[in-house]
């Protein structure tokens, strides 16, 4: 009896949390004009897929804050609205998606597939806004984990929601300095900014923390280009890697997975997107407790509330094809609309002031915005791939019947890096 009790005040839980997240809510839609974010990304193209994960997750972060009423002002509720800008992929292309948000009078923009772009996006913003200050334009940064864009290139009107790639590389290392079987590893990336990046600070950690593992291969490919990753696969076996290190993401993640099982690896991917967009599908069998991933937030989380959150997202995206629920760019809608209820205003500036200083929480997760750089604290967590129905892995991934067990969990404290960013204010 008690423990019939205990289940169904459980699923209670889980269906009273899923129905506050759900978006079929009966609370009356804003009637104000909408708050338009402009989505510059990459839609098209051999990124594409990516591009579209991140529409579906602001589309319901923002249909969210809408069946509550929206965003409340002095002048009445807004809805919040997203606007796409194709950038292709390529950072010309986000500096003219940028170009037509303002000339829209878009005052909010969104981009994260690319450090490179965002790294362009943050010099263009800053010029910007110096010279045309009536039309000043705040940038949100959903996964352009570059550190060099909270460091050096810190800038006061971009504000980043994802941990950069130190962070993420610190909580991988806390596991795979566990891997006493670790002899050999091979680092490969993409060859741009935070690929780069990626492999400067795996060396880096690696010879602080594991001293005694080798570094076997060591390369930069270019980026969205490779059709074929077969060679880079040989070279990886033959290299006598018991693993491999790589913050590839989209297709280069999983033709690189997919070309090093049909050759015959058998090592683990320490990954820093892992764990969706096909890779798990890509490994098989071959990926249990082979592939590790390091995220925000993992579906397998051990909590009723990410439980429901989780299964809410499923409700509004039901295709096996669409699952890919990124809890930092909903805590990034919730910290927006916060901002923009505290400062009264829509305008950059004013939103900026509030920005600096939000903190939100969702379905358990808890966060806040660092003012002297702009790097949102969060928590960080690391998880192995297994196959559904396992211990902790109640859910799979895309419908491949493999999800991803939590096997290391940080809090943002634990997750925490000091900066070396100089912040300008206007």
């Amino acid at each position: 009896m008690q423990l019939t009790h205990h289940l169904s005040r459980r699923g209670a839980l889980v269906a009273l949390v899923a129905a506050t997240l759900s978006c079929a809510s009966a609370w009356a839609q804003p009637a104000g004009e909408p708050i338009r974010i402009g989505m510059i990304e990459g839609l098209s193209g051999p990124v594409g897929n990516a591009g579209e994960a991140v529409y579906r997750n602001l589309v319901w972060a923002t249909e969210r804050v809408n069946a509550r009423g929206g965003v409340k002002l002095p002048g009445g509720s807004r809805p919040l609205e997203i606007v796409r800008f194709d950038s292709k992929g390529q950072t010309e292309e986000a500096l003219s998606g940028l170009r037509s948000a303002i000339d829209k009078g878009i005052s909010i923009v969104a981009q994260g597939n690319s450090s490179a772009a965002a790294a362009g996006l943050i010099d263009a913003i800053n010029k910007h806004n110096e010279r045309d200050t009536a039309r000043q334009v705040l940038f949100l940064n959903y996964s352009a984990v570059d550190p060099l864009l909270t460091n050096a290139k810190c800038s006061y009107w971009h504000f980043r929601f994802d941990a950069h790639a130190d962070m993420r590389m610190g909580a991988l290392m806390s596991v795979l300095k566990e891997d006493k079987a670790l002899k050999g590893i091979y680092l490969i990336g993409q060859d741009y900014s935070f690929g780069q990046a990626v492999l400067t600070e795996a060396r880096q950690q690696l010879a602080a923390q594991r001293p005694d593992v080798k570094i076997v291969g060591d390369e930069l490919h270019p980026m969205a280009r490779i059709k074929d990753f077969a060679p880079y696969a040989a070279k990886i076996k033959s290299s006598g890697a018991q693993a491999v290190l790589t913050g590839n993401w989209g297709n280069d993640l999983t033709l690189l997975v997919k070309a090093a099982r049909e050759a015959g690896f058998e090592g683990t991917f320490y990954t820093f997107y892992g764990n969706a967009l096909g890779a798990p599908a890509a490994m098989g069998d071959a990926g249990i407790g082979k592939v590790v991933a390091v995220a925000d937030w993992f579906p397998n989380v051990p909590t009723r509330e990410s439980e429901a959150f989780y299964q809410s997202f499923r409700q509004r995206f039901p295709n096996p094809a669409d699952d890919y629920v990124h809890m930092r760019m909903q805590l990034m809608i919730e910290a927006l609309a916060q901002a923009i209820e505290k400062a009264g205003s829509v305008k950059a500036a004013d939103i900026a002031v509030q920005l600096e200083k939000a903190q939100v929480s969702l379905a358990g997760q808890t966060a806040r915005m660092r003012a002297a750089d702009h790097q949102f604290q969060q928590p960080l967590a690391v998880a192995v791939m297994d196959r559904q129905g396992a211990p902790g892995v109640k859910f799979d991934v895309e419908g491949s019947g493999y999800g991803f067990r939590v096997v290391r969990q940080l809090t943002p404290q634990q997750a925490e890096m000091p900066h070396a960013c100089t912040m300008v204010r206007p």
